[in-house]
């Protein structure tokens, strides 16, 4: 069961100190600029199954929600971590020849060993656009593309 402090005992307590924060960044007008904590993008994808199971059982996204119409799922959020991908069945509005993921690239970091995630991803079918590489701004990554040509780059620091 919670138990209450009296009004008087929590004032008397004098209040830790706060450890002070780095201050965001400034626009040139000397205004707070845009800050973020988290950032989900969202694929429209051909094919829902196809894509669910190669982020799922190739990548090892675990599914945090699902959105259904009418009992069919439309929708599905992928965790992986502190990081969430949303995919969702295109519905065709825009014309069944559009492509899908040009010019866009998602860059992930991981504290995971590179070479031992791009081991697992080969072993569960899937295809890596480059090997693991040592990149010169100090990461060793991998690269990969999705069902839809959704370009990914998983990366971790240089130890």
């Amino acid at each position: 069961m919670a138990t209450r402090k009296s009004a008087k005992t929590a004032r008397s307590k004098k209040k830790a100190p706060r450890k002070a924060k780095a201050a965001p960044p400034k626009s040139r007008t000397g205004t707070e600029t845009l800050a973020l904590n988290s950032s989900s993008p969202s694929f429209t994808v051909n094919d829902l199954e196809k894509s669910l199971a190669w982020y799922r059982d190739v990548l090892g996204f675990g599914v945090e929600e699902t959105w259904d119409d009418a009992g069919k799922v439309v929708g599905v959020s992928l965790r992986a971590g502190g990081v969430s991908f949303m995919i969702g069945q295109d519905d065709w509005k825009k014309g069944r020849d559009r492509k899908k993921g040009e010019g866009f690239r998602m860059f992930c970091m991981t504290k995971k060993n590179i070479d031992a995630l791009a081991e697992g991803i080969k072993t569960r079918g899937g295809k890596l656009d480059h090997e693991p590489t040592d990149q010169p701004w100090g990461v060793r990554d991998i690269s990969l593309t999705d069902p839809d040509g959704f370009k990914i780059t998983i990366a971790a620091q240089r130890r």
